[in-house]
């Protein structure tokens, strides 16, 4: 697509509704690798480099809060050679990109129980969030050691510890203050890649009333005009959340 023909296509993306907040599962390093022969790391590395388009197109487009779908907890179980590799590639992503995240006023949040993160990768991310608190074009949220249920779940436990035994009425609004993703509005549409039509334990309590999109796309190969359609998509839905 020529550089004329995608701000066509951006304009037109802003003169309807957009969603305030798109959430995506990436999936399909592996196939995108297994299919070329190459190493998962390979298949990863270039998953990094759709990562960075993503974040272009969502900023040009006018989107708000972007999440994306790092690593969950149950990818503890990979090979330790691939998890090491992908907390050193993430490592790197973060030194080279900070600099530019700054300049384009990006902001990084992460969502997830960030201990068991190696103290590198970890390090570099609370640098990177530092730096990068004052950004306000667009947020993007990385999940990373982030399983649904287990956010649920911890968040029950802090707010019993804030009730009374006298205290029995719980609201979702009140489970809504103890997730990880406090004060930030609930993806509107969710897109996942690689043609796999499952949620995966990412944000079940927050996606109650989100679009669901899936592309059969593997994510090393997702880019701008991938991601335009999927908003595409979500405008042309009528949204009427139970109502008519």
């Amino acid at each position: 697509m020529t550089s004329t023909a995608e701000d066509n296509l951006i304009e037109k993306i802003k003169s309807l509704p957009l969603p305030q907040h798109v959430a995506i599962i990436m999936d399909g390093n592996g196939r995108w690798a297994a299919k070329r022969r190459l190493t998962r790391l390979k298949g990863h590395q270039a998953g990094a480099e759709a990562i960075r388009r993503t974040i272009t197109a969502a900023r040009n487009t006018g989107i708000h809060y972007l999440t994306l779908y790092a690593f969950s907890t149950e990818n503890w179980k990979r090979p330790k050679t691939e998890i090491s590799g992908l907390f050193n590639l993430m490592t790197r992503f973060l030194q080279k990109e900070t600099p530019q995240m700054i300049k384009n006023n990006i902001r990084l949040l992460t969502i997830g129980d960030l201990s068991k993160i190696p103290e590198k990768p970890r390090k570099t991310l609370e640098d990177t969030i530092q730096k990068t608190s004052h950004c306000q074009d667009l947020t993007v949220i990385v999940a990373l050691n982030y399983g649904s249920r287990q956010e649920i779940a911890r968040a029950f436990e802090r707010l019993l510890e804030t009730k009374s035994e006298k205290d029995k009425n719980i609201l979702p609004e009140d489970i809504e203050k103890f997730l990880y993703t406090s004060g930030i509005p609930d993806p509107e549409l969710l897109i996942r890649t690689s043609g796999e039509m499952r949620l995966s334990n990412f944000l079940l309590w927050q996606i109650s009333y989100a679009e669901l999109y899936f592309t059969q796309t593997l994510w090393p190969d997702y880019n701008e005009v991938d991601f335009f359609n999927a908003v595409i998509d979500f405008q042309k839905r009528k949204r009427r959340f139970g109502g008519l």
